[in-house]
């Protein structure tokens, strides 16, 4: 069959990762632990030897746990090249953005990335909740974007949600399908839709945890012991709120209700409010709904 696209896809073999935080020193070590060469990009040299450090980290823990050898650990880091200059990125045959969740960030980024790479490269941002649509438009190439929403660590977990628009080619979305798979992880595909499948059905039931606290329907406590052993969860909604950040939960359900006010699934619970302005953000700062001691909770 004929491709319909007018630049062929490419074959995915340099992944350029913008971003080596939290989330992008994972998908950067990732890519390069499965074969993939790599160009690790930030803007500036203390976030770049950040990045090289956690990735050093996270791969010495592995060699000293007997995961890899000696010579695995040199191959994998020698895939690497870490860069400040946005040129480098220009030969990458895929382009993964993991910057802060700040939509002005990420749209200066790709109006940039769309004039420095070739132009059959693949783009993909590692957003959680920002519009996949809005970020494609701005790099001047909507057909050749994807989402790839990695969860947190990354070297941990083992889904990856695959997102298209309206204006993402088949093709190239088979592609990024395919690449997750290529780097052992499972692709699921969802369309561009506020939170993705994830995010969409886990932040409202927090929320819902959240109002009931509110409430005073039931205690912390119970309410969490009742998702364990009722619905089966490893850890109840209170317990996870805290432990994926206060402040996280609260800037996507504000984002939503920003741009989504008609949606009744989206609202700001009074306790959350109240806790972001006391700066208890959860395991992070040692104080959410729980005490939290060296990130164990301790009641």
């Amino acid at each position: 069959a004929l491709s319909s696209l007018a630049v062929p896809v490419p074959k995915i073999e340099t992944v350029a990762c913008v971003g080596l935080g939290l989330m992008g020193h994972g998908i950067a070590q990732s890519a390069a632990q499965s074969g993939f060469k790599v160009v690790a990009y930030e803007q500036e040299d203390r976030f770049l030897e950040g990045g090289r450090s956690r990735i050093e980290g996270s791969l010495g823990k592995m060699l000293k746990r007997e995961k890899i050898t000696q010579d695995k650990y040199d191959e994998v880091m020698s895939r690497i090249t870490y860069t400040t200059n946005v040129e480098d990125l220009a030969s990458s045959d895929l382009v993964v953005e993991a910057v802060i969740e700040n939509m002005d960030l990420k749209k200066k980024i790709y109006s940039n990335l769309g004039t420095v790479c070739k132009e059959d490269a693949i783009f993909a941002s590692n957003t959680s909740s920002l519009s996949i649509t809005e970020m494609g438009d701005v790099s001047g190439r909507p057909d050749r974007f994807v989402g790839v929403h990695f969860f947190n660590p990354v070297q941990m977990m083992k889904l990856v949600e695959v997102i298209k628009t309206d204006h993402t080619h088949p093709e190239i979305f088979d592609a990024a399908k395919g690449w997750v798979g290529d780097i052992n992880k499972v692709a699921v595909s969802c369309t561009d839709t506020p939170g993705f499948i994830v995010n969409r059905l886990l932040v409202p039931f927090l929320t819902q945890a959240l109002l009931m606290v509110d409430r005073k329907d039931a205690s912390i406590k119970d309410i969490d012991i009742s998702m364990q052993l009722g619905a089966g969860h490893p850890m109840g909604p209170l317990h996870l709120a805290d432990y994926i950040g206060l402040d996280t939960i609260n800037n996507i359900i504000t984002g939503w209700v920003e741009n989504f006010p008609d949606e009744p699934a989206f609202v700001v619970p009074k306790c959350l409010t109240e806790k972001i302005e006391a700066g208890d953000l959860g395991r992070k700062t040692g104080k959410g709904f729980y005490h939290w001691a060296e990130g164990d909770k301790r009641g």
